[in-house]
């Protein structure tokens, strides 16, 4: 067999493989320690919607300044998403507070 046509099939392989690879989107929502009940609702419609088309979903509490001191609220705010997400989606990590920032991913339910 020749070299070069042995190469040649090999990346022929190579790039079938890789088109039927699926790539990972991530949308993130981002939410405040004291997000409100319209707000909370309008940004799980989105996360519903983000679910429902096969995406994974990164729900973050950004705490800005001294807010930090309401890192309870923040838990129960991204554990009640999970709860209210639960028929379209399951909690891949939960909420883990790495800097001024809780985050929690959400993978789609197949």
């Amino acid at each position: 067999m020749d070299y070069k046509k042995f190469l040649y099939e090999q990346k022929k392989r190579e790039k079938a493989l890789k088109a039927k690879a699926s790539k990972v989107v991530i949308k993130e929502i981002r939410f405040g320690p004291q997000t409100d009940d319209h707000d909370y609702q309008f940004k799980k419609k989105h996360a519903e919607k983000f679910l429902k088309e096969g995406a994974k979903l990164k729900a973050f509490v950004f705490f800005k300044g001294r807010s930090i001191i309401f890192k309870e609220q923040g838990q129960i705010l991204l554990l009640r998403l999970a709860q209210d997400l639960e028929e379209f989606g399951k909690v891949e990590q939960m909420p883990k507070l790495e800097g001024k920032r809780m985050t929690m991913f959400i993978a789609p339910k197949k």
